[in-house]
């Protein structure tokens, strides 16, 4: 859902679904095999512009702020957003180098059940507040320079990845 709805506000070309090789915020005991989350994931993205890669098992990254820095470097004429959920602006501020993926990428936030106000609140977003441009302006997120960002309300849809994998151990 938020992938198409990154494609129609923020009138982007294409939306790359990076299926991390290991969250290091979670536990290797937590995480299904890389190949089943991207088969799963593959399953949800039905729409040509979106596609689902493992690129930072193939750029041998783990961090964000690492991926960013590889992809800027090898595709250094594309204007790459980064997209998330309000739960991830929250937590946000424990990821390493955090500020840089600020200072690196046009960043949209979209909104998720009961975070909007804890997620606007907390350290990132008070920290980068200045650079925050109103969510009508969210298209031109991709031709404004570093730092910007740009947080969607939305239909707020309760079925997160937890979610679904606990679905799918119920199911099998």
């Amino acid at each position: 859902m938020i992938a198409e709805l990154a494609l129609k506000r923020l009138r982007l070309h294409r939306v790359w679904w990076l299926v991390s090789p290991q969250n290091p915020l979670k536990s290797r005991a937590d995480m299904a095999p890389l190949e089943a989350r991207l088969a799963q994931a593959g399953r949800f993205a039905r729409n040509p512009r979106i596609e689902v890669t493992a690129l930072e098992a193939d750029l041998g990254t783990t961090y964000t702020a690492d991926t960013l820095r590889l992809l800027r470097k090898r595709f250094p004429s594309t204007r790459f957003v980064w997209i998330m959920g309000a739960d991830n602006l929250l937590q946000m501020a424990s990821w390493r180098a955090w500020p840089t993926i600020l200072r690196s990428v046009g960043v949209a936030v979209f909104d998720r059940p009961s975070y909007a106000l804890k997620a606007l609140s907390g350290q990132t977003a008070r920290r980068f507040a200045r650079f925050r441009i109103p969510e009508r302006q969210g298209r031109v997120l991709t031709r404004r320079r570093p730092p910007v960002w740009v947080f969607h309300h939305t239909l707020l849809n309760p079925v997160s990845a937890t979610h679904i994998r606990t679905r799918a151990r119920i199911a099998s």
